[in-house]
């Protein structure tokens, strides 16, 4: 039973055009002024053959109004074709049907005509045809008015008909009419019921879509005072954390300059751990600020010419010290047409040095290549880095998350190579933030290959604010990152490169 309403509702609504369909109340309408067209003749012809069948001479009044009944069968092709008539079109169904009825009644026995019941369709089929319409309501009322008024005045002018059907057959015909209008009613009143159930639970639906979305306004007007004081506490503590963490290594680099002038090596072993774990710590603070600001919204890009080998060699520099103590050996090729390159370079500085760096600690014993070049591509032109490794290399199911923040896929891999899982993250972020990008291929136990894209020109340098998901290697402060008034705080810089590893337990450069 839902199959057949389901192909019927399909079968009908094939017919509606585009004008009616987008407007709920003449869709319902037009459904069952169409399943009245369409399956109505079926029962309405059954008055004309069983006339046929009766009458022992049948005429033209039975051929005129089988051709009435079964014209009703036009409508629905009409109104596919000529919907923007919809009104016009039911109005002249309803004339049909008058015309039908009275007709019917006019030859075969006027009042006490067996047709008579089928007079009650002629305000039920105007009530769904043309709804809560007055102006259209009052030209059904005047149609039937006219047309009774038409016949009645052919049969006072002496034109009375004679009935060739026995009595008795009549009698019979009327139970058959009344049956047949009777199913034609109860027809329309259960399609018509189905179509307002359909409605309600429409509406149902649409009061619970509107419920959750106002749940979810709620939830997200919650999530921004959330994130507001969550960023407020992140500026106040950055204050906290970074001003001791500064005196810290301040005062760790004086005390390790005293002793190596004294040549005490036990105390610069211990200095050397205290300066370690301070810029260590200073990282961490910058990194969970740099998240704190995207999400946000809040970060900046400073543009600016450098020659781009220049802040390649930097970072290399910087990590070959971590490259020697797992007994790596690191390269590095260029391509002297890399040139000068506008961008951000403290950003540049975070990227380059959380992959190498990454690639450095992943390593044992292997090699790292870094090689760095310039290519046209659809984004235009760019230079690229590429950090090929000997590592361990990252497992396939890995991947898709390895630049997510806060990701370590394992405890095992966090307890032995130390991280936090944002140095990739903020790497990404801030590729994709100067109009570049960073990818990954790798192979497990084999080892792995980060590329790095960066734009030679930025696209677009009025559009310095980042969109959220994005970040700044910047050093701005975090107080006012959700408040659209507020002005960015420069923040001390160390003479480290800032950013923290992003681990995994494959992961790897």
């Amino acid at each position: 039973m839902p199959f057949s309403l389901n192909t019927l509702h399909e079968f009908v609504d094939w017919f509606i055009p585009a004008e009616l369909a987008a407007d709920r109340e003449m869709r319902k309408q037009a459904r069952l002024f169409l399943i009245s067209h369409l399956l109505g003749p079926f029962l309405g012809n059954v008055v004309p053959i069983a006339l046929y069948v009766l009458d022992p001479d049948p005429g033209f009044e039975v051929a005129v109004l089988a051709i009435s009944i079964t014209s009703f069968w036009i409508f629905p092709p009409l109104l596919r074709v000529l919907g923007r008539y919809y009104n016009v079109l039911a109005l002249v169904s309803i004339q049909n049907l008058i015309f039908c009825i009275l007709w019917s009644c006019y030859f075969y026995g006027g009042v006490t005509s067996p047709t008579l019941p089928w007079v009650l369709t002629i305000p039920i089929l105007a009530f769904f045809y043309i709804g809560s319409s007055p102006s259209l309501r009052l030209i059904v009322l005047l149609m039937f008015v006219v047309n009774f008024t038409g016949f009645c005045l052919l049969y006072f002018a002496g034109h009375v008909p004679e009935v060739g059907i026995p009595f008795s057959a009549l009698q019979g015909l009327g139970l058959l009419s009344t049956a047949a209008a009777s199913a034609y009613v109860i027809m329309m009143a259960l399609f018509y019921a189905n179509a307002l159930a359909s409605q309600a639970e429409m509406e149902s639906e649409m009061r619970g879509h509107l419920n959750t979305a106002a749940e979810l306004r709620r939830a997200a007007a919650d999530a921004e005072r959330a994130s507001v004081a969550k960023a407020e506490f992140l500026a106040r503590m950055s204050h906290e954390l970074r001003t001791p963490l500064n005196a810290v290594i301040g005062y760790s680099q004086m005390l390790l300059e005293e002793a190596a002038d004294e040549s005490d090596a036990e105390s610069i072993a211990d200095l050397d751990r205290i300066h370690g774990a301070g810029q260590h710590l200073l990282r961490l603070v910058n990194d969970i600020l740099d998240l704190s600001k995207i999400e946000a919204g809040k970060m900046e890009l400073f543009n600016e010419e450098v020659q781009f080998i220049d802040v390649v060699e930097e970072a290399v520099a910087n990590v070959r010290g971590l490259a020697a103590q797992n007994g790596n050996q690191i390269t590095a090729t260029y391509q002297d047409a890399v040139g000068v390159v506008k961008c951000d370079v403290g950003k540049v500085r975070h990227i380059l040095f959380q992959v190498i760096e990454n690639a450095a600690k992943f390593t044992k014993n292997g090699s790292i290549q870094v090689s760095c070049h310039r290519q046209a591509s659809e984004r235009g032109n760019e230079v690229v880095v590429s950090v090929r490794d000997t590592g361990i290399g990252i497992a396939p199911d890995q991947i898709p998350g390895l630049f997510e923040q806060f990701a370590v896929s394992s405890d095992s891999s966090a307890s032995k190579y130390g991280g936090t899982g944002l140095g990739l993250a903020l790497s990404q972020k801030f590729s994709r933030l100067m109009g570049g990008d960073v990818t990954v291929e790798s192979r497990l136990n084999i080892g792995s290959c980060f590329t790095i894209m960066l734009p030679v020109e930025p696209a677009d340098e009025a559009d310095d604010l980042s969109l959220a998901g994005r970040t700044d290697g910047g050093d701005e402060d975090v107080l006012a990152q959700t408040r659209l008034a507020a002005e960015p705080v420069p923040r001390i810089v160390t003479a480290v490169p800032t950013g923290h590893q992003r681990v995994l337990v494959a992961a790897n450069a």
